[in-house]
């Protein structure tokens, strides 16, 4: 484990925000041994100084979705190079998906993954594991060995289970955790070789297309076992409006259901696709303008209750390859803040409040992890967000160690300028 070097701070003149505490005011932040502390006389004395005048300063904020590819494509991501791009992207927590080479389905690789994550010293590294064996479908992992190694969530992202019984048996035993089990839900024979959605964008191009019932048919399965089992399923980067009403309905007859928006979906459509540029391949698909105006109506109303990424990493080479041949993914976690804040907060139709509790106490909640907080006392997990500024995506600037992003050239606002993790500066 990387010897973590904490410093005395006091984060001054920023605009603070904590969802957790329903606090939004100008205000001074200390840290002190890697926690929050009260900010008097002799910490002033003390501490380094940050001025974070025109800054938000917040809890660090929690993607529960990336793909670090560690083991098996080190020359797309690792687990270090991911924790990097994390922490300039504005996070101190991150859930990382199992479907690795080979996957995270046994306690040992859940620890594993925890012990390089620690290694990196950037982010909390906080795993999923597979909902079956070798993510086949098959069988159910030994989900309650991976809970106690240190496995937050269960899911064979990338992947759906088709086989009802076994997801049935992964979701009592889950709801017996108390862990949720996080679901791509795509039904594979409705998905088919799809490789965009099914419309008229997927007609002209030429291409195979994925109709919207591919999610809303695995959506509907997902919430009637739910309600069977009383697991908490949680639906991973929706892509179909439907799909928002599906869980808002159940939700409010107490079926224990989530949904996450990516910062992909939420800014983007299958009209936005230029061509055969696969920097637009993602699984699911990007949705119709009509979709992607009723995720925004979702995640704004809380009827999806966070964002995450779903960072995908892949290399130059691969993302050649063009619809047909390129792998589904795109990275995400360094444009995150800025596409997220200036399509939702800057447009006026989210409160910066309501957009911070969707990075972090929405998060930590389908996940049963305690809340980000700037609270006395509590881990000194800070991001201080730059909400004034403008600037231009350049995925040649990236610390990932990919660059497959659709918004290369976009100009946004807001980024983070300073990042901590537990006391430490890494960023």
């Amino acid at each position: 484990m990387r010897r973590m070097h904490t410093d005395t701070w006091w984060i001054r003149n920023g605009r603070v925000i904590d969802p957790a505490a329903g606090r939004d005011e100008t205000a001074d932040v200390g840290i002190r041994d890697g926690r929050i502390c009260e900010v008097d006389d002799a910490l002033r004395a003390a501490a380094r100084p940050l001025d974070a005048h025109g800054c938000i300063v917040a809890p660090g904020l929690l993607d529960l979705h990336v793909h670090f590819r560690d083991p098996g494509d080190p020359e797309a991501e690792t687990i270090a190079s991911g924790s990097a791009a994390a922490a300039r992207g504005g996070f101190t927590t991150v859930v990382t998906m199992p479907n690795t080479r080979p996957p995270i389905d046994t306690a040992a690789a859940v620890a594993g993954s925890i012990a390089r994550g620690e290694e990196a010293g950037l982010v909390a590294v906080r795993p999923a594991g597979c909902m079956t064996r070798d993510r086949a479908g098959r069988a159910p992992a030994d989900l309650a060995a991976m809970a106690a190694a240190g496995a937050v969530a269960f899911t064979d992202d990338g992947a759906t289970v088709a086989d009802e019984n076994v997801l049935r048996a992964v979701m009592r035993r889950a709801a017996e955790l108390g862990i949720p089990v996080m679901d791509h839900a795509l039904d594979p024979a409705l998905a088919g070789g799809g490789v965009l959605v099914a419309g008229a964008v997927s007609a002209r191009l030429g291409l195979p297309g994925i109709p919207a019932a591919a999610e809303t048919r695995a959506v509907e399965r997902d919430i009637r076992l739910a309600e069977e089992t009383g697991a908490h399923i949680h639906i991973q980067h929706v892509f179909c409006g439907e799909t928002v009403e599906l869980i808002r309905a159940a939700r409010e007859r107490g079926v224990r259901v989530s949904g996450e928006l990516t910062p992909h979906h939420l800014a983007l459509a299958d009209a936005d696709i230029p061509g055969d540029d696969a920097c637009y391949k993602m699984n699911p698909p990007l949705g119709t303008p009509s979709d992607r105006e009723r995720l925004r109506a979702g995640i704004c109303s809380g009827a999806l209750q966070a964002f995450a990424t779903d960072h995908a990493p892949h290399t130059a080479a691969r993302k050649r390859q063009g619809f047909r041949g390129a792998p589904f993914g795109v990275v995400g976690l360094e444009t995150a803040v800025g596409v997220t804040y200036t399509e939702l907060v800057l447009s006026g139709q989210m409160p910066a409040a309501s957009w911070l509790a969707r990075w972090t106490t929405g998060p930590a909640a389908l996940l049963a992890l305690p809340a980000p907080s700037l609270a006395a006392g509590a881990p000194a997990d800070v991001t201080v967000l730059d909400v004034a500024s403008s600037w231009t995506v350049r995925a040649a600037e990236f610390v990932s160690r990919s660059a497959n992003t659709p918004f290369e050239g976009r100009r946004l606002t807001g980024r983070p300028v300073a990042v901590f993790h537990r006391g430490r500066r890494t960023c």
